[in-house]
């Protein structure tokens, strides 16, 4: 039996992202600002005939078992077999994935399919764990992970895991990925990095111009990326999402947005245009 449902993963944008302190155990306090965007990957169940998870994709890069979707699904088994020691999933699944969503550009994609795969077999598999409970699962997957499930725009601190809901403007973005790959712990090691910002009330986080402290270390380190913030900067608020490599010019409108998209024209870079989204359907 075929779930002929598309599964939409969608893309985040960091609005924010302000470093406050390196923790004792290596990972950063951080306050930022999360939005979903209209521009989604999309996932595909279907029934086995047996217990198998697998995961049909051209992309090659990632060995099968160490993908996150598959991760995923492995890590909602074990969750069910701690707390039923003879639970067997009721069919198996061929998951099959069109992807669109840029591979590390700090857009949150493979996040975004780890979560959406909890998600969708929670769903399928009849198992009625609540929201929550699937956040607790997808966090040991990722920091980013938790966002995709709530569901929400929020405003995150701790390592991105302490979320509170909050509507922000649904504006449009000319989102940029320049032909640069970023490792994420490459950004969170480099000496230069600011992690110092001073721990703020949301308030005055949304009242105050948005900065993200790990662009001026991209920026240095990827003169592309520089290069390509300054040009779009003339024309509207362009900032660095997570630790890169994708930007995102702020748009009042589509139209607005098309128009600056043309500046890029026949250059060595992946853009599409993307509305925010405050709320994600399932």
């Amino acid at each position: 039996m075929c779930d002929k449902r598309a599964w939409l993963s969608p893309a985040k944008l960091n609005l924010f992202l302000y470093i406050t302190g390196r923790r004792a155990d290596g990972y950063h306090n951080l306050q930022t600002l999360f939005q979903f965007i209209d521009y989604s990957d999309s996932l595909y169940f279907d029934r086995r005939q047996d217990d198998k998870i697998c995961l049909q994709t051209e992309f090659t890069l990632v060995p099968h078992d160490d993908n996150l979707i598959i991760k995923s699904a492995n890590m909602l088994l074990t969750y069910m077999r701690q707390s039923q020691a003879d639970f067997r999933p009721p069919f198996g699944i061929d998951i099959t994935i069109d992807k669109k969503l840029p591979m590390g550009g700090g857009l949150g994609g493979g996040s975004s399919n780890a979560a959406t795969t909890l998600i969708a077999l929670n769903q399928l598999w009849q198992l009625g764990l609540s929201t929550p409970v699937l956040m607790q699962i997808g966090q040991k997957l990722g920091a980013d992970v938790p966002i995709f499930i709530f569901g929400l725009s929020a405003f995150a601190q701790g390592i991105g895991d302490e979320l509170v809901a909050i509507d922000v403007p649904e504006k449009w973005y000319l989102v940029v990925k320049p032909n640069v790959e970023i490792a994420t712990a490459k950004i969170f090691n480099a000496p230069s990095l600011k992690r110092d910002s001073v721990t703020r009330r949301i308030d005055e986080l949304l009242t105050t111009p948005f900065n993200n402290d790990c662009e001026p270390t991209v920026r240095a380190l990827y003169p592309q990326i520089d290069d390509l913030i300054n040009r779009l900067s003339q024309f509207a608020p362009t900032r660095l999402t997570g630790t890169g490599s994708c930007i995102f010019s702020e748009c009042n409108t589509q139209e607005q947005a098309m128009q600056l998209q043309q500046h890029l024209a026949g250059e060595d870079v992946v853009c599409f245009i993307a509305k925010g989204i405050n709320q994600l359907c399932r």
